[in-house]
């Protein structure tokens, strides 16, 4: 299992549960920086996770990201009312303290285990088009979306289109 600080709901951090997919910091080829330097916001074309090969993802955690296998522990942030089935992704702290007030938007609701970003693009996307599919599901959250980005999660999901 893997812990990490995220931010939910209007702004409150709060720690989403994973299945580990990478090796553990200190058997790292390559650390995370999170030193980010961005006065108006995050950038459109900021990419957090590429889809190149990175060394640092084990063999088991190619096969469990491709499939999403590591995400089934945010049900328990879903039983514990930090997360929702459906909604944007949890974002680190670290990329949301920069976010402008347009960005913010996306955290005016619960975060989800699937959204509509993931279904438009999953990590085939950049951070302007997250963005975009995030505040689209905001302005636009109904039952039937929900529904909708539910089906079309298992499709992706079956099909590991648009994993990392």
């Amino acid at each position: 299992m893997f812990k990490q600080k995220r931010v939910g709901k209007n702004g409150k951090i709060f720690v989403m549960y994973k299945f580990r997919s990478m090796k553990n910091m200190s058997e790292r080829k390559e650390s995370p920086s999170y030193d980010f330097d961005w006065p108006d916001g995050v950038p459109d074309d900021f990419v957090f996770k590429s889809s190149g090969s990175n060394p640092n993802i084990t063999k088991i955690g190619q096969f469990i990201r491709k499939y999403s296998i590591d995400e089934l522990p945010q049900f328990i942030n879903v039983f514990q009312g930090r997360m929702s089935l459906i909604g944007p992704r949890p974002e680190i702290p670290e990329i949301t303290q920069h976010y402008n007030e347009q960005q913010k938007k996306r955290l005016s609701v619960k975060p989800g285990i699937t959204g509509w970003a993931q279904v438009n693009g999953r990590s085939d996307i950049d951070h302007g088009d997250k963005i975009k599919y995030d505040n689209e599901y905001v302005d636009n959250k109904t039952i039937l979306l929900d529904i909708k980005i539910f089906f079309l999660t298992i499709f992706q999901t079956f099909t590991g289109k648009g994993s990392v």
